[in-house]
């Protein structure tokens, strides 16, 4: 399927000084970028690196008074939606390095603490089975609410409050994921499906020697979502960072199919 996607960002910095955006999906397998077109008015000084893992690049800004973005695009998705059940988990002592390190806890995803649950809750599932089940679980048991969550809410807390936003599943899925011995990161995607429009927080897991994109809410499609970055968690696919106060004054996502 193709997408095309729109994103207007105004914001306000309390002070000069350097603002990081990810936002420009990414050159990588299981989709095509066929157009994209980026503004970013006149900032003081401008620089690219890789983000997390290779996949996109993080846009580094040093801007004045404020920050001002445009940025458009025509994505072809050419990945197939994953069948779960028929996918193996790897052993550990088979993984690569940028698997392993996907194992671990990190800020907002306390693996350590859902060890006990997931061992209890899905005893006997394995691989991608196993992850079908826990995506299930997280879909039914959290109410989706915008507002009900901040930037310190962890999966601990939404495991306790049943409810919260994209990156809330997202966070919640992986330390499932990562307590039951499956590699999973954060990744932030585009997507047509989503509700209301916006960045969007999903998971990757590996399994079967590879990346799979799978999203806890439920709205979005592997065969329907263009990658942006991964990381441990929404830190490394925070699509503005800035070290002053940021004032939103515009933002505004929009994704949409491309009919055939």
């Amino acid at each position: 399927m193709r997408m095309k996607i729109d994103v207007t960002l105004d914001y306000a910095l309390e002070a000069p000084g350097p603002a990081l955006l990810l936002i420009e999906a990414a050159g990588v397998a299981g989709q095509v970028l066929n157009r994209t077109d980026i503004d970013l008015g006149q900032p003081q000084k401008l620089a690219r690196v890789p983000a997390e893992e290779g996949v996109g690049e993080r846009i580094v800004l040093r801007v004045a008074e404020g920050l001002t973005c445009r940025y458009a695009a025509e994505v072809q998705v050419t990945r197939p939606c994953p069948d779960l059940d028929a996918l193996a988990a790897v052993a550990v002592e088979d993984m690569p390095g940028d698997a392993l390190r996907y194992l671990l806890p990190s800020r907002y995803c306390q693996a350590e603490r859902f060890t006990h649950f997931t061992g209890s809750r899905f005893s006997g599932l394995t691989g991608g089975g196993l992850v079908a089940a826990m995506r299930d679980w997280v879909e039914r048991n959290l109410d989706y609410v915008s507002g009900a969550s901040t930037g310190d809410t962890t999966a601990a807390d939404t495991f306790l409050d049943r409810r919260g936003v994209c990156r809330d599943y997202a966070h919640l899925l992986i330390a499932l994921c990562r307590a039951a011995q499956i590699p999973a990161r954060i990744a932030s995607v585009y997507a047509p499906d989503v509700s209301p429009p916006d960045f969007h927080a999903v998971v990757q897991v590996y399994l079967a020697g590879d990346w799979h994109l799978v999203d806890p809410t439920g709205m979005a499609r592997a065969d329907r979502m263009a990658l942006v970055a991964v990381g441990r968690d929404a830190t490394d696919v925070a699509f503005l960072t800035t070290t002053t106060a940021a004032e939103l004054r515009v933002q505004r996502v929009e994704v949409t199919e491309i009919p055939a």
